[in-house]
């Protein structure tokens, strides 16, 4: 785990309280769903068991060897307050670059550890607001980037989170069969666990575009208010009715060059990996889910009559755009299969140069000329 004071090596205080955020989020978050003890322990066994049965499904269904052996990561059943503090050991990580960067630029500004402390404070809290709303939406997570973290004893590939409340409010809500719910989720998270898996190259990979973004965003400070006044002014004149998602209010204020080509290949990546998850749990069929039909159904279904707060929340955050993320990743790689089939599409995995372009994720074609497929 990382450390509670969270410095970096040149002694730097930190900019973000990562211990006030995960305590923020905790307080903040939503009650799940309630359950006794004997529910809570058959759901979690019920979690880890769908957990390990979905893995030979991905692998009959992608063919990736990967998935037989996954010894290197481990799964975790988790509450809304576990996985906002496991995320802010992640975000540590990701962050960590751009905001040595950001305090080493700005080493002749004097600052008191009081006002350190009261600057790191902010942030967190506010970090942990947003993870108290996202912790009552996330179903479940594969996490590649916690085990960087210093004295992490998360283990080499991972980890992998299942959030159980969220699960079973989800199933609930939509009153279909715990069971096959349950394991129709896992096929997802685990195709992400796999896909790491499969490619080892990648969590490195995607480090190195956050630590661009994040950089070119953090490193650019002098018009980070000015452009945050004209995202809140947009977000304020936005049409609410607006059917198409835009990228989320935070990245628009993403300006030069370089910022938008980091968000573009960050945005290529990520509709691959939801997209290909995606593939995968459409793939399965009554004979592994018996109500699969059902579920995809009502699923789709769910979310068209979210509140007026929590619109704006998704807006600010870009969560429909990564619904769209889902879409377009999907249509991608069934494409791509179809004319390459699954071994073809595989390829994506042996290198960071395999990787699609946002270009190629919404013409497919483009990327099988360059592959030679």
């Amino acid at each position: 785990m990382v450390s509670s004071a969270r410095e970096s090596s040149a002694g730097a205080p930190s900019l973000i309280n990562w211990d006030l955020a995960a305590s923020t989020a905790a307080r903040l978050a939503p009650p799940g769903p309630e359950l006794s003890a004997g529910e809570i322990g058959k759901a979690v066994d019920n979690l880890r068991f769908n957990a390990d049965i979905s893995v030979p499904h991905v692998h009959d269904i992608t063919g990736l060897d990967a998935a037989r052996d996954l010894r290197d990561s481990h799964v975790l059943v988790v509450d809304r307050a576990s996985w906002s503090k496991a995320n802010t050991q992640s975000f540590s990580v990701m962050l960590q670059p751009a905001l040595k960067k950001m305090v080493e630029s700005r080493s002749g500004v004097a600052m008191t550890p009081a006002a350190a402390a009261a600057s790191g404070a902010i942030t967190g809290t506010q970090l942990g607001a947003v993870l108290a709303f996202l912790s009552s939406k996330v179903l479940g997570q594969y996490d590649p980037f916690a085990a960087l973290a210093p004295d992490s004893n998360v283990p080499a590939g991972g980890r992998l989170l299942l959030v159980a409340p969220n699960i079973i409010s989800v199933e609930r809500e939509l009153n279909v069969h715990p069971d096959d719910f349950r394991l129709w989720v896992c096929l997802h998270e685990q195709t992400h666990r796999v896909q790491f898996a499969a490619a080892p190259w990648l969590r490195h990979h995607m480090l190195d575009e956050i630590e661009k973004l994040s950089g070119n965003l953090l490193g650019n400070m002098d018009t980070l208010v000015e452009r945050a006044g004209a995202v809140a002014k947009s977000l304020r004149d936005r049409n609410p009715s607006e059917k198409t998602p835009g990228r989320g209010a935070i990245l628009d204020l993403l300006q030069n060059p370089e910022e938008k080509a980091s968000l573009s290949h960050i945005t290529a990546v990520m509709s691959l990996l939801e997209g290909h998850a995606n593939v995968v749990m459409d793939a399965v069929d009554s004979s592994i889910v018996p109500s699969v039909k059902t579920i995809r159904q009502r699923f789709n279904e769910r979310g068209k009559d979210r509140g007026v707060v929590e619109k704006f929340i998704r807006n600010l955050l870009g969560l429909d755009a990564k619904m769209r993320q889902y879409t377009d990743g999907a249509k991608f790689v069934r494409e791509v299969v179809a004319v390459a089939g699954m071994e073809g599409f595989n390829r994506v995995w042996e290198s960071a140069d395999y990787l699609p372009t946002e270009e190629e994720i919404h013409n497919s074609r483009l990327w099988l000329e360059r592959m030679g497929l």
